[in-house]
């Protein structure tokens, strides 16, 4: 991460995190640097699919002319199911650069990362200019990212999904709402996936939401998520470069320096 001068920053300000569960410790220790602190409020945790059905589905998916991996989760669940480096037969697409290290790290070498990191930059991509009759094998969780399926058929291609892992829902902490509100404003909410702040939201108190729409600001990876937390009434939106924690904490800086703060 980039260090970035932060004497016009807040005295104390809070991080919303809607991480899954046990995966807090980047962007904690992200808005730490910039002298924030971090509350947790997860909507599931992941749980990576074992077993003979999931590895099938999963080798059915790499013979795939493109294969997309979807999340890190989603390479490191692959990777406990098969040898990946030895797998690939097609060059691998990944709608991160956290994923893509992901796979770097297990040894595959032809890896495709869009610079916009989202659905829409993924689909852009030289490399899926053009999918009819391609198969096109998607390694990923059930739900979320529909939208790169959803394209790709309409474009012609026939899908092979293999989910690897899945997220189970968790009931809001009230223990950890109890601490945001004690913790000190500004409130940054940040939001790399859609589904994750439906799930965050749905399961609101009104109070809560009426709260939130008066005092954060929200941290959105793309376009679309920024539609969407406005569609949920957060007016104050500061458009981050990706999701990555990095890219969240220079969205984070200039909401905390900008006019958006106040």
């Amino acid at each position: 991460m980039t260090v970035m001068a932060n004497h016009t920053i807040p005295t104390g300000w809070t991080l919303i995190s809607l991480r899954p569960q046990g995966q807090q410790a980047a962007l904690r220790h992200a808005a730490a640097g910039l002298g924030g602190r971090t509350v947790a409020l997860s909507p599931w945790r992941l749980q990576r699919l074992q077993g003979s059905a999931a590895r099938q589905q999963l080798q059915r998916a790499l013979t795939s002319d493109r294969v997309v991996f979807t999340s890190p989760a989603a390479v490191a669940a692959a990777a406990s199911l098969l040898p990946l480096a030895a797998a690939q037969r097609s060059p691998w697409l990944t709608v991160g650069e956290g994923t893509a290290r992901a796979l770097l790290a297990h040894g595959v070498a032809d890896v495709h990362a869009p610079q916009r990191m989202d659905s829409e930059g993924l689909l852009a991509m030289p490399v899926l200019g053009d999918v009819r009759g391609m198969q096109i094998g998607l390694v990923t969780a059930p739900g979320g990212r529909g939208l790169i399926a959803a394209e790709l058929q309409a474009a012609g291609a026939q899908i092979t999904r293999a989910d690897v892992y899945r997220r189970l829902p968790l009931r809001l902490s009230r223990r950890m709402l109890a601490r945001l509100a004690r913790s000190p404003a500004p409130w940054l909410l940040a939001i790399s996936s859609g589904e994750a702040l439906q799930r965050f939201w749905q399961q609101l108190p009104a109070r809560w939401q009426q709260r939130l729409r008066a005092n954060a600001i929200a941290l959105v990876a793309s376009d679309r998520l920024g539609a969407q937390a406005q569609a949920l009434g957060l007016t104050r939106v500061v458009r981050s470069e990706g999701p990555t924690s990095a890219q969240l904490m220079a969205a984070a800086h200039t909401a905390l320096t900008g006019p958006a703060a106040t």
